[in-house]
C-alpha cells in the first residue's frame, strides 16, 4: 500500500517543479511572434515524415482541448506557418504540414528553447534524467 502522505508530497513537488519550469520556459517565447502553443504544434509536425502529421496526432500531443487545437491550427494556417489538407487515408481527418516559414520559426525558437531546457535540467545527472523520464513515463501509463 502506498504511503498517502508521501504520494501527496511527491505529487505536490512534481506539480510545483513543472509549474516553475514552465514559467521559466515561457520566457523563450517573449519577443517572438511564435507562441508556445504554436511551437508545440510545430514540434509534432516537424518530427513527422515530410514535416507532416495527422491532426489527431497533433491533438493527442497537446494539453488543450480538440476544439482549441482546431482553432489554433486554423490560425496557424492563416499565418502561413502550416498547411492543412484532407487525410487521404481517413476522410474525416486532416494532415498538417509545416511550411518553410513555420519550420524556420520552429528552428529559430527550438535553438533557444532547447538550450534553456538543457541548462535548467543540468542540475540532474544523465542517470537522474533517464530515471526521471522512466518515472514520468510510468506515471503516464505508457
Amino acid at each position: 500500500m502506498t504511503d498517502r502522505r508521501l504520494a501527496v508530497a511527491a505529487w505536490e513537488s512534481l506539480f510545483r517543479a513543472q509549474h516553475e519550469l514552465m514559467n521559466d520556459f515561457e520566457q523563450d517565447f517573449d519577443g517572438d511572434d511564435l507562441a508556445q502553443a504554436e511551437y508545440d504544434v510545430l514540434l509534432t509536425v516537424t518530427r513527422g515524415e515530410d514535416q507532416s502529421a495527422r491532426l489527431r496526432d497533433v491533438t493527442a500531443n497537446m494539453l488543450i482541448s480538440q476544439p482549441s487545437v482546431s482553432r489554433l491550427v486554423d490560425r496557424m494556417v492563416s499565418r502561413g506557418l502550416i498547411t492543412k489538407c484532407p487525410d487521404p487515408s481517413d476522410g474525416r481527418g486532416a494532415i498538417v504540414t509545416a511550411t518553410e516559414k513555420g519550420a524556420g520559426a520552429f528552428r529559430r525558437v527550438a535553438t533557444v528553447h532547447g538550450r534553456t531546457i538543457a541548462d535548467r535540467m543540468a542540475v540532474l545527472s544523465d542517470e537522474e534524467l533517464a530515471q526521471l523520464k522512466a518515472l514520468t513515463t510510468k506515471l503516464r501509463g505508457l
